[in-house]
């Protein structure tokens, strides 16, 4: 690994994410009155966040050469899929209601609308930001994030050659991305700690969700038992075998797609995360009707939620906040956007009187796709992260489609 950082080695690396981890669960269970008083304010999981983004902000290690964040969303996150799938209950999910689905495609509206509402909004302090039509306009940079935030990575790939996108702003762009893509988890994450509050506040009727959690939490009491030796490797050859099924199956399927039928790139069936996400998730559907179900007794969701606190530690890394500075008005530009997607979902979930669950998951199904709304959707409980990945495959299937009339707005306000 060849970088100027301090920590060059990936197992040191992981050594002081997992350092970070162990400290913040070993203060937010301790009841020092200095510790309980910090935990009222700043929930746990944001903090697993973000003391890991101080170690690449300040050069400690640096996240671009580090392949921690590689492995943890290619191996980590499906084996934490198939495991907090498992358990599913499918009928209980499906009688959360149309109210999820409609935040979601609130959320990818805002997507779609922000984009060229930002645009306008900041020429305003930089008239140079529309006009021009070259590879490197603004608005053909604006694509590829519009791609990011309602699908993912090959929706955003798709956008840089449909529209032609120069390298230059694409890799402006690629900064917004992160940057405000994770300041806006941040906020979510913080949201999701004070939930009940706000659900009273707004009236918002939480019933299905408290149901659902409910027969899960009388499911652990039940039948939750001390997991043998033999129950923690059944965990894992479950969790890690079905992600090596569905990277096998991917790696061809991705490239397969891509040579016989390019244009399926518009559907996301080019991609091989696609693809592992959606194969992860249909076993692990499966599985939830066989008696595999039952690993959950053992601890199968607390296995999955320790690979999922890795994969935040590790989606952390990749912050660095001070890179704001370096082209403000680009990070002006995605700031505005992401209000008018939350201005515009916060104003529906008013209207239909929606949990704040709905709001926060439906959000990060478009923004953060599947390696992050599961992360969402587990701060209010892990048994509605199912939920987040359901609703961020959703998102593959149209981020391509949204995105490209995105671009078409965008292309209009700029002339």
């Amino acid at each position: 690994m060849s970088s100027t950082a301090l920590v060059t080695n990936d197992a040191t690396a992981l050594g002081m994410l997992a350092a970070i981890l162990g400290f913040v669960f070993y203060t937010s269970g301790s009841r020092h009155p200095f510790w309980v008083k910090f935990y009222r304010f700043v929930p746990a999981l944001l903090l697993c966040y973000f003391l890991p983004s101080l170690l690449n902000t300040f050069g400690v290690i640096d996240s671009e050469a580090s392949k921690l964040y590689f492995v943890a969303s290619r191996y980590l996150l499906p084996a934490c899929l198939v495991l907090l799938i498992l358990s599913v209950d499918l009928k209980a999910i499906l009688g959360l209601g149309p109210k999820a689905v409609i935040m979601f495609l609130t959320g990818t509206l805002g997507i779609v609308i922000g984009g060229p509402i930002a645009l306008l909004l900041t020429s305003v302090f930089d008239p140079e930001l529309i006009g021009g039509n070259g590879p490197d306009a603004v608005w053909r940079g604006m694509t590829t994030l519009a791609g990011s935030w309602i699908g993912g990575g090959a929706n955003q790939a798709a956008m840089k050659e449909i529209y032609d996108v120069g390298g230059h702003i694409f890799s402006v762009m690629v900064t917004v991305d992160v940057i405000v893509a994770n300041l806006w988890m941040a906020v979510l994450l913080f949201l999701a700690s004070k939930a009940k509050e706000i659900d009273a506040r707004t009236g918002a009727d939480t019933s299905a969700i408290e149901t659902l959690k409910a027969k899960v939490e009388q499911y652990h009491a039940e039948n939750a038992r001390i997991p043998s030796l033999r129950d923690l490797m059944l965990i894992v050859a479950v969790g890690f075998g079905v992600t090596g099924l569905a990277h096998l199956a991917a790696d061809f399927l991705g490239p397969y797609f891509e040579a016989n039928y390019p244009w399926t790139e518009d559907y996301s069936l080019t991609s091989k995360f696609f693809w592992l996400v959606v194969i992860v998730t249909s076993i692990g559907l499966a599985m939830s009707f066989s008696p595999m179900r039952h690993l959950e007794a053992a601890g199968a969701s607390k296995v999955a939620s320790a690979f999922l606190y890795i994969l935040v530690a590790t989606i952390g890394l990749h912050m660095d906040v001070t890179k704001i500075v370096d082209t403000p008005v680009y990070f002006l530009v995605g700031i505005v956007w992401m209000l008018v997607h939350a201005g515009l979902m916060l104003l529906v979930a008013k209207l239909i009187k929606a949990p704040l669950f709905y709001l926060a998951v439906g959000s990060q199904a478009n923004v953060g796709a599947a390696a992050s709304a599961p992360v969402v959707a587990a701060a209010f409980h892990p048994a509605l992260a199912p939920v987040g990945v359901l609703l961020a495959v959703f998102g593959y299937a149209l981020g391509t489609y949204m995105a490209w009339l995105c671009g078409q707005l965008l292309q209009f306000v700029a002339g």
